[in-house]
């Protein structure tokens, strides 16, 4: 069977223009006045074989190089990579709204894009008539338009604006719309950026419903690009990491989303406070390190679901310290949740010194996602005094190989998403009753 999409040694290159360090930025009125001498000179200067743009130099900046890859029909696929990686004009090459520098690009079927607020469509068409052009865009017929129009409108929720110019919308009302048009209109291929951010979260969750029905029920391939990382472990099984317009990982989402935090950063799951300019803490305690240890022992950001796995912090508590201090971390998922907050029990006499404090989360507690973790270490004697609490000090991704789980006892042949933060197994018992 052929791929839906397959990119061979796609590339996109765009030129640019800079001012030579001569040049200073003009206002308005000064660049008007300069305009005709300018054109002048460049005539005199084309005539005697010189430099047309005397005062600019441009060079060639390369967007996507060198990206090739497939995708299977019904394949969710999560696009990431930091601002600038490439997402976007990857999407718009898909989408056939530019075309490639290099290479080549197959699509097979019908694309709906939605890659920014009102994409598709025509501001001065009211909202009804704005979902009969994307549905013809689309290749529908009046006739399949008019059969799911109740069903778009509903989702959308803009009834009472239905026949208003839509360039009167807010961008959210905007974001409705365009999705709504984009996932019910039945395209092969479902192509989503990051405009989804601008909707609320009951929107969000809405709309990442409708696209696990759009792939999993209706067996549609969806391409999505979020700089949410939670959502991108939750509703995709694959993902592609772009860096520097090139593709640095191809596979597990999980895995892509573990990749992407770890060339962001250095190494998010282990942090030296040492090497810092300015301690982190006060005159009682200062943090020195933090880290992630796996079941082996090794330091790493990317743990398997069923494995434990230990959160870890030393610090020095000077001779000012009062009493004992607690040491603590709180984790949080990728939408800000706290997921728990955990406080240790600490010796009952501390002196100064260098303490490291440990807390291990068992297998098969969190859910497969991307978790931040706060590292703190307070005093409770007197009232509170927190010596340091270091946000999202560590980065920490919990993923599923569903290959091996999908027939063990969390998920017994169920391959779809599990909900909750948390995703525990506990000891069940059944018996019959009578």
């Amino acid at each position: 069977m052929l791929p839906i999409i397959s990119a061979e040694g796609l590339g996109k290159t765009y030129r640019i223009s800079h001012l030579t360090r001569t040049e200073s930025y003009r206002t308005f009125r000064e660049e008007l006045m300069r305009k005709p001498a300018r054109l002048w000179q460049r005539a005199k200067n084309a005539l005697h074989g010189g430099a047309v743009l005397a005062a600019e130099t441009s060079e060639d900046i390369w967007a996507l190089r060198d990206v090739s890859f497939s995708i299977d029909a019904g394949e969710v696929v999560g696009i990431i990579g930091r601002n600038g990686a490439g997402k976007t004009t990857l999407l718009k090459v898909l989408s056939r709204i530019t075309e490639p520098s290099a290479g080549r690009v197959t699509v097979s079927g019908r694309v709906a894009s939605l890659l920014e607020v009102g994409t598709g469509f025509h501001p001065e068409l009211t909202g009804r008539e704005n979902i009969f052009l994307n549905g013809a865009i689309l290749g529908m017929t009046r006739a399949d338009i008019r059969e799911r129009f109740d069903e778009i409108v509903a989702f959308a929720e803009v009834e009472k604006f239905l026949d208003t110019p839509v360039k009167r919308y807010s961008s959210g009302m905007y974001v409705r719309l365009a999705f709504a048009v984009a996932a019910h209109l039945e395209p092969d291929i479902l192509v989503v950026d990051e405009v989804l951010a601008v909707g609320d979260a009951q929107f969000q969750k809405k709309c990442l419903g409708k696209m696990r029905e759009v792939s999993g029920r209706e067996g549609r391939t969806v391409l999505f690009v979020s700089h949410q990382m939670g959502m991108i472990t939750s509703l995709c099984s694959r993902g592609i990491l772009l860096e520097g317009g090139q593709i640095a990982f191809d596979g597990g989402a999980a895995e892509a989303v573990a990749k992407y935090y770890t060339r962001s950063d250095g190494a998010p799951f282990a942090v030296d406070y040492t090497k810092l300019a300015k301690a982190v803490g006060d005159q009682f305690a200062t943090l020195q390190q933090a880290w992630i240890e796996d079941a082996n022992g090794q330091r790493t950001g990317e743990i398997d679901i069923r494995s434990g796995f230990e959160i870890r912090m030393r610090y020095r508590l000077h001779d000012k310290s009062p009493k004992s201090p607690a040491p603590q971390f709180h984790l949080y998922n990728a939408q800000g949740i706290c997921a728990f907050a955990t406080v240790g029990e600490p010796p009952t006499e501390m002196v100064e010194g260098v303490y490291e404090s440990r807390c291990r989360i068992p297998g098969n507690f969190l859910n497969n996602d991307t978790y931040f973790v706060d590292v703190a270490l307070a005093y409770y004697h007197a009232g509170v005094h927190v010596s340091f609490h270091e946000r999202g000090a560590l980065t920490l991704v919990i993923f599923d190989p569903i290959e091996e789980t999908l027939n063990t006892r969390s998920r017994r042949g169920y391959s779809g998403p599990v909900g909750g933060i948390v995703r525990p197994q506990f000891n069940w018992e059944t018996v019959r009753a009578s």
